[in-house]
C-alpha cells in the first residue's frame, strides 16, 4: 500500500469520526465552516508531521519516502491526498439527527 493511499484512508477515517462520533459530531457541526476546514487541515498536518518524524527521526516505520528535500515534497503530496479524501468523504456522508438539530435542519 502506498503512502498516498494510507493518507487517503486516514483522511476518510478522520472525516467519518467528526461526522459520526457522538458529541464530537455535534460540537464540530456547531463550528463555522472556516473553523471546520482549519481543524481538519490542522489535524491532517499533525498526522503528516507525525509520520515524517516517526520515520525520519524515530525509525518507527518505513513509508517509502526519503528524509531529505525530495521526501518533504512527497510528504506535501501525501498531505494533499489526505485532504482530498477527507473533503470528499465529508461531502457525501449524511448528517446524523443530532447534527441536523444543531444546524436547525430537523
Amino acid at each position: 500500500m502506498t503512502p498516498e493511499i494510507l493518507a487517503g484512508i486516514a483522511g476518510a477515517i478522520l472525516s467519518l469520526a467528526f461526522s459520526y462520533i457522538p458529541k464530537l459530531n455535534v460540537w464540530f457541526a456547531a463550528l463555522s465552516d472556516e473553523t471546520k476546514k482549519l481543524i481538519m487541515a490542522g489535524v491532517l498536518a499533525l498526522v503528516a508531521v507525525g509520520v515524517y518524524v516517526g520515520q525520519c527521526y524515530l525509525g518507527l516505520w518505513d513509508y517509502g519516502f526519503t528524509c531529505d528535500k525530495a521526501g518533504i515534497f512527497q510528504l506535501v503530496g501525501i498531505y494533499i491526498a489526505a485532504i482530498v479524501a477527507n473533503q470528499g468523504v465529508h461531502r457525501i456522508t449524511p448528517k446524523t439527527r443530532s447534527v441536523k438539530r444543531v444546524l436547525g435542519e430537523y
